[in-house]
């Protein structure tokens, strides 16, 4: 073959292998380093999450000293939890380098237990924080299982490195062969033949590029395949461990929650908490002596909660008839017809300010309850009795905080008093069943361990009622006397607190926890209940209904 013929033909090779003869294709995208699609507000929220979030950096940085990239991973994981709906990017969209966290990010989202944990991190940047950190063992388990898909990944990439840079020698070699043969052809032309050599050794370097562009995406598709086959290999642990993670992640954020909430914290509430205040607010309840009962305590207030309906007239809710009214959106439809007559519409106005129109009688929802709550608790040593796994206090105190509830929902006052021995009596105000988190805490785990004395805290509950606040509402309230003791008062003392009793006017309630109440209990209170097995919750029951 002739040497114009040889590069022809190389020519054409080169330029078919490039894809030369083609429409050139657009420039790939940019590839990303973060494989879950975020926008701005997600960038600002959790900017503001890894400042305030020191355990999410010590996270990253103990992943990474094993393993790369793993800040994007900690990010990944902590947006797929907090985004409404996360949308991982395709792999082919992801940089090479974040194909490990392409795989663990995926087998996360696609845990069936990761849709639970989602129902409680959504929108939320401090459970989706808590939610990573909970995970961080399986983590590091399934960035541990990936360690051979990483290394094939990152092989890959360097062939695809190699493959791009011999196809730009090919390219390169291939123009300097068309200029040669140009240049050979001219010189063919003038008849001095000086253009035949350069062509020649361009024709090799041509020939030699072409050999090695072809042999490197060889390699590089083999390296893709093999990229390929170790995820598939890492996938089935990937996907049991992931399941492991988000269950357990899941797990903690409803458990925190659940002991939040339990102890009278609403999601609201919650949300305006700095991240700091969350974490501390979750230590203190971890570390609290009554967390183990976090479940009673919750029970308490669900029940409290569904005792404290009332059904009442006129209140919006069920439909129970028709009356006369004046209340405009409870018109019945003939009512609503007659404002599009004009003919009508003085009729309905004088009928409105007479209160003659048709409106739908309904009856509702309604608190009941009126005035304060006080609630006296025994904090004597008997009181650490357990049976079953219960003590006598956490019944107590849960019976307590769920009234504490019950008073905050309907806006009633609340005062929390623990007692024991004369002389030992503290007391926790709280208005309108409002107050700090800290008070709350500290009445749910103060305990004193001492003897059992009435006449201080029926003294104390006397002398609220009468003095503390001075308003009329605050009168006629209800007292409930939670112990499990004995006790004797002087009958000089008695007489006076009777008398005192019925000048302010207000109710006593005697709740009797695995013992019988003694005579001197029922000659004070006005209704005694007597709790004798700590799982009863009958008693709490009926005492939410009469409060």
């Amino acid at each position: 073959m002739s040497l114009t013929g040889r590069l022809k033909d190389l020519t054409a090779r080169a330029g078919q292998w490039l894809g030369l003869a083609a429409t050139p294709t657009p420039a790939p995208a940019a590839l990303h380093t973060l494989v879950v699609e975020h926008d701005k507000l997600d960038a600002m929220t959790w900017a503001d999450t890894w400042e305030q979030a020191t355990a999410l950096r010590d996270l990253a940085d103990s992943l990474n000293d094993n393993f790369d990239h793993t800040g994007d991973l900690v990010r990944d994981t902590w947006t797929a939890a907090f985004k409404a709906t996360p949308r991982l990017r395709d792999r082919d969209r992801v940089d090479p380098s974040r194909h490990v966290n392409h795989e663990v990010v995926r087998a996360l989202r696609d845990a069936p237990a990761f849709t639970e944990l989602r129902r409680l991190s959504v929108g939320d940047p401090y459970t989706a924080a808590m939610a990573v950190l909970a995970q961080s063992k399986e983590l590091r388990g399934m960035l541990e299982r990936s360690k051979q898909a990483a290394q094939a990944a990152q092989a890959a990439q360097e062939a695809r490195e190699q493959a791009a840079q011999a196809a730009e020698q090919l390219r390169q070699a291939l123009e300097d062969a068309q200029a040669a043969a140009q240049a050979a052809g001219d010189g063919d032309a003038q008849g001095d033949g000086n253009g035949e050599g350069a062509a020649g050794e361009a024709a090799d370097r041509l020939e030699q590029a072409l050999t090695t562009a072809q042999a490197a995406a060889d390699a590089a598709q083999q390296a893709g395949q093999q990229e390929a086959q170790a995820f598939a290999q890492a996938a089935p642990a990937l996907r049991q461990a992931a399941r492991a993670a988000a269950k357990q992640a899941a797990d903690a954020a409803e458990t925190e929650l659940a002991a939040v909430a339990a102890w009278g914290l609403g999601p609201g509430e919650l949300q305006h908490m700095s991240f700091a205040e969350r974490a501390q607010l979750a230590e203190a309840l971890t570390r609290h002596r009554l967390a183990k009962y976090v479940d009673l305590i919750g029970r308490f207030r669900q029940m409290a909660t569904g005792e404290r309906a009332r059904k009442v007239d006129h209140a919006r809710g069920e439909l129970v008839g028709v009356t006369l009214g004046d209340e405009v959106p409870r018109l019945v439809p003939g009512e609503l017809a007659a404002l599009a007559d004009p003919g009508l519409r003085a009729d309905f106005a004088a009928r409105l300010a007479e209160r003659r129109l048709m409106v739908y009688n309904t009856r509702g929802d309604a608190p009941a309850g009126q005035g304060p709550i006080i609630c006296l608790v025994d904090c004597s040593g008997s009181m650490l009795h357990e049976e079953n796994g219960i003590s006598r206090e956490a019944w107590a105190k849960a019976c307590a905080l769920a009234l504490l509830d019950q008073a905050r929902q309907a806006r009633r006052h609340f005062v929390g008093v623990l007692f024991s021995s004369a002389g030992q009596v503290r007391d926790f105000h709280f208005e309108r069943g409002r107050g700090p988190i800290a008070d709350v805490l500290e009445f749910g785990s103060h305990f004193f361990d001492g003897g059992t004395s009435f006449q201080e805290p029926l003294d104390l509950a006397s002398t609220i009622l009468d003095e503390s606040w001075d308003r009329d509402d605050l009168r006629h309230g209800d007292v409930v006397l939670i112990t499990d003791g004995l006790c004797r008062v002087e009958p000089e003392w008695a007489d006076g607190w009777r008398q005192r009793k019925a000048a302010i006017g207000y109710r006593l309630y005697g709740v009797t926890v695995q013992a019988r109440p003694s005579r001197t209990l029922e000659e004070l209170c006005d209704n005694v209940r007597t709790v004798d097995e700590l799982a009863d919750l009958d008693t709490p029951r009926e005492l939410f209904r009469l409060i």
